[in-house]
């Protein structure tokens, strides 16, 4: 049992802390810019639920334009599946007879596809599929620089695309596409380069596959930080983006479109803590640590609070200075930060608080918290 943090109705400042916070106004701004810019490409978007691990937030996509959901454990694709998600795509390697069975089983209620790299992920799907009396989608996921899984070479690719077409249970769909390390690069120019570079490796695959006989229905890949370089390619035709519905301090830092800070989308997702202590005047002490808020990509930015700043962390404390020119804290006072990584600061939590205008709007649990099977 958890406790839920607010009601209906409540003000902010009455939420329980800490508490993951979405800003209402600035996750549909953002939910709707990204819809229309996939329409306006002719592109489809297929967002990524690893970000935000809720059926709530899924729905509202696919209402806004979404195709469906890609995540990356089958935990994740179960939690979509139950709370109605009716196309998910892991984009990941599934290993081990359990997960695929549990898989396989999801293909009775909702479209469900993944990706391999290897002949024996085939092989082990392709069994699980024909026991279930299923179809499972394949992508045959492709190297194009990040160097984590995808098959090395054009040859690669086609070998196991046509081990994927002629197994039992398995339709071939197309090619994984992800260059993830191009995201957080901190230049747009850099960027626009390690994906130009990408789209070289898939066009290559693409052609040799066309050789053989077989045509790519889908080229899946793209994150919040290259989406337009990977939309506007003419190769890519699905885009996976998570992040942009919440942004984090991680993504503010790169450089967008002449300007030094990424601001394609605004902040939307927050950590609201409350100062426990304050024994001097130039730090106070939240109750928000790291197990409120990831750290490995550094810490939280106070919001819209110039002159506070977080300057150290623990497990269940964060510690925020007070600039000269701050407005000062007092004992209970509430601040909202941004986390670094959006990701896994969700999965730090059980429910999402939606606020508009100060007020609680909607509460919104996250099912597939701790989903990591």
């Amino acid at each position: 049992m958890t406790n839920i943090p607010a009601q209906i109705g409540d003000s902010l400042e009455n939420v329980d802390t800490p508490a993951l916070i979405i800003d209402l106004d600035a996750f549909e701004s953002n939910l709707f810019k990204m819809a229309a810019f996939a329409k306006s490409a002719g592109v489809s978007l297929r967002p990524h639920a690893k970000t935000h691990k809720c059926p709530s937030i899924a729905l509202k996509q696919i209402e806004a334009g979404a195709v469906g959901q890609c995540c990356q454990k089958v935990g994740e694709a179960e939690a979509l599946v139950r709370g109605g998600v009716r196309d998910v795509l892991v984009s990941n390697q599934v290993v081990g007879m359990h997960k695929l069975r549990r898989l396989a089983a999801l293909a009775k209620e909702a479209t469900i596809a993944l990706c391999f790299d290897s002949p024996d992920q085939v092989t082990a799907a392709s069994i699980a599929a024909s026991e279930a009396g299923v179809q499972l989608g394949g992508l045959v996921e492709i190297d194009v620089g990040m160097q984590r899984c995808g098959v090395a070479s054009p040859d690669a690719a086609n070998e196991l695309a046509q081990r994927i077409h002629a197994a039992p249970g398995l339709i071939f769909r197309g090619l994984q596409a992800y260059q993830g390390l191009a995201q957080h690069l901190p230049s747009i120019h850099e960027r626009q380069s390690a994906i130009q570079s990408a789209a070289d490796i898939v066009r290559a695959t693409v052609e040799r596959l066309s050789k053989s006989g077989i045509a790519c229905e889908l080229i899946s890949g793209a994150g919040t930080g290259t989406f337009r370089f990977e939309g506007l390619s003419g190769l890519w035709n699905e885009l996976q983006v998570g992040s942009y519905v919440f942004m984090d301090a991680d993504y503010a830092r790169i450089g967008g479109e002449g300007s030094k800070r990424f601001t394609d989308f605004d902040h939307s997702l927050f950590v609201l803590a409350t100062v426990m202590s304050k024994t001097t005047s130039d730090r106070a002490i939240v109750d928000a640590g790291l197990k409120s808020y990831s750290g490995e990509k550094g810490l939280p930015w106070v919001y819209n609070r110039p002159g506070l700043e977080v300057v150290g962390v623990s497990d269940e404390h964060g510690k925020i200075k007070i600039g000269p020119d701050a407005q000062q804290l007092f004992l209970g006072d509430k601040i909202l930060l941004i986390p670094g990584h959006c990701d896994p600061t969700v999965n730090l939590h059980d429910w999402y608080v939606g606020v508009r205008k100060g007020r609680v709007e909607s509460l919104w649990p996250i099912t597939a918290r701790g989903a990591s099977t």
